[in-house]
């Protein structure tokens, strides 16, 4: 049965398959499923979906100089490149939109139409500049002049590139009936775009007036027909947006999908770029408002990866293939580094260096080796057997109070989609636990004959050592100091296992089975989040064990990018 609690409902942008998906793709991939994992962790119903936008003149024009049809071409680049970075990066999506299948084009056919009725939709002719990479007719404020082979040009501001001037008869949205409509909804929604820039933004925009919208094309035929006109396909990003409504059972004649679309629509978050917030939050919203739809509960438009100060681009050759990171660092790293290291929602420069400095001051040497401390520390002293501590002292008492409050901050940030403080909140665990390992010294305490069991006792240990060369485990007192430093040591890289696994899975996974914490506690996806934090869940004798490391330290600091 499904679970009757509407889920929470995200989704990424559906991407273009004119090439290969680059690390400003897989950016926004990775932080969609942060987001969704960690909404998982609280045990709630979740709806991750994602997909490939496979229409319009860009993908036209890219198959044809390759020499295949549009459709060959999406198929090969759907199947060889965009589905198997999901798996390189350890994304855990519900759903896989293409808008080239059935269960869209024709839903979007119905949504058209019933516009088309209403009198949303009328005839006309445009003229104007059009960028094909965007594909988007510009206002003269979106163009910049030209340089280089392109100077005396005007040029379009996020590619570089000249403008085509094109005049179509067209059909026409009523999108400047809306331009008060908007205004009003997001004043009565204050939250519904964001970051606050990205709403100023937004805002400025509306607020000059909007214009009716071309909504069709007659000079190429690389699209969904208009049903009443079928000279015409629907412009590509009327057809892109409604993967949202549709990939949820909007349009579909099926009982059990328009169920799934009652109980899922709207969306929670439709996670961007900034490059087409206006897209989502001005055209698509009013895209709903005519049809008589709900409106999402929020569009959040993050902030561009740069490398050498431009936007990650493939047309500027700036593109880089997440596997080029991957395949040296792993998909945690990556996932670690890009999540914490740019403040979500802004733009942030990526190298090479400052990656190999993270992985190896904060994953390597801060998260992985404390891990490995722990489990070398209870298996020499304590046999590989988590003892039972004593009673808690100042120490362990504060290191608890660090991580309730990383829990609740943390907490807090992810509901504002502030990823970095997220893993910042977190993060105070690591460096908290560190520090209470080195004032706590267990290795000192651990020479005080009053943690020993008893002389018999330590004689026999002793022996054991000497005859075969195995550390003094076992002799050490249950309930003693040293148990306490280790068992609360043991805790708070529980607390990280359960608030990681959103953001580097796979070495949440390995500590949750170093933990041996499996057995007594159940799957570390059932770990509700908001109890991460509560220590002394760990019952004494749960096994510890030393495996390898979790984030090897790497000494190739640098790789060519090119």
């Amino acid at each position: 049965m499904p679970d009757p609690r509407k889920p929470f409902y995200l989704t990424t942008p559906i991407y273009y398959v004119n090439d290969a998906p680059h690390i400003g793709h897989a950016y926004t991939t990775v932080a969609a499923d942060m987001v969704t994992r960690w909404h998982r962790q609280r045990q709630e119903p979740v709806w991750f979906l994602t997909g490939t936008d496979e229409h319009g003149q860009k993908v036209m024009r890219t198959a044809e100089a390759n020499g295949v049809s549009p459709q060959a071409w999406a198929d090969r680049l759907v199947e060889a490149s965009w589905k198997p970075v999901l798996g390189v990066l350890d994304v855990r999506n519900d759903d896989f939109i293409r808008t080239t299948q059935d269960r869209h084009t024709t839903r979007v056919q119905t949504f058209i139409q019933d516009l088309h009725d209403k009198g949303e939709i009328y005839a006309g002719s445009y003229e104007g500049p059009y960028c094909v990479g965007c594909e988007e007719y510009k206002l003269p404020g979106d163009l910049v002049p030209g340089t280089g082979e392109y100077e005396g040009e005007l040029v379009c501001a996020l590619h570089g590139r000249p403008v085509e001037m094109l005049a179509e008869q067209n059909y026409f949205f009523k999108m400047s009936e809306y331009t008060q409509k908007l205004l009003d909804f997001y004043e009565a929604n204050p939250t519904f775009v964001q970051p606050p820039s990205a709403r100023n933004e937004v805002l400025a925009f509306v607020k000059q007036g909007l214009q009716d919208l071309s909504i069709s094309r007659n000079t190429f035929d690389w699209g969904i027909p208009i049903p009443w006109d079928t000279t015409h396909v629907l412009y590509v990003w009327f057809d892109a947006l409604l993967n949202y409504a549709t990939a949820v059972g909007y349009g579909s004649d099926d009982p059990a999908e328009r169920e799934r679309f009652e109980r899922t629509w709207p969306a929670s978050v439709h996670l961007v770029g900034k490059d087409i917030l206006r897209f989502h939050a001005v055209i698509w919203p009013a895209m709903l408002m005519a049809a008589g739809l709900p409106l999402p509960k929020q569009v959040f438009a993050h902030g561009w990866l740069l490398v050498g100060g431009e936007k990650m681009s493939k047309s500027k050759l700036t593109g880089i293939a997440p596997s080029q990171i991957i395949d040296h660092f792993g998909s945690d790293a990556f996932r670690y580094y890009f999540l914490r290291a740019i403040p979500f929602g802004q733009d942030g420069s990526f190298s090479w260096e400052d990656l190999s400095a993270r992985y190896n001051a904060e994953l390597a040497n801060g998260f992985g080796n404390l891990a490995s401390r722990v489990a070398a520390m209870v298996a020499k002293y304590f046999g590989g057997a988590l003892p039972a501590a004593g009673e808690p002292g100042p120490g362990e008492l504060a290191l608890a109070d660090v991580a309730a409050k990383a829990v609740a901050d943390a907490e807090d940030a992810i509901d504002r989609m502030a990823l970095h403080e997220v893993i910042n909140a977190v993060w105070t665990i690591v460096e908290a636990t560190n520090g209470y390992i080195t004032e706590q010294a267990p290795w000192q305490v651990a020479k005080d004959p009053s943690e020993r069991e008893g002389a018999a006792e330590r004689e026999g240990a002793a022996e054991r050592e000497s005859s075969a060369g195995l550390p003094d485990a076992g002799a050490f007192r249950q309930g003693g100091r040293l148990a306490t430093i280790l068992v609360t040591s043991a805790e708070a890289l529980r607390a990280l296992a359960v608030l990681l696994n959103p953001v580097t899975p796979k070495a949440a996974a390995e500590l949750w089975t170093l933990l041996g914490a499996q057995g007594p506690l159940g799957p570390l996806a059932e770990q509700q989040v908001s109890a991460a934090g509560v220590f002394g869940q760990l019952p004494a004798g749960t096994p510890i064990t030393k495996g390898a490391a979790l984030f090897p330290r790497l000494e190739d600091p640098q790789e060519p990018l090119t």
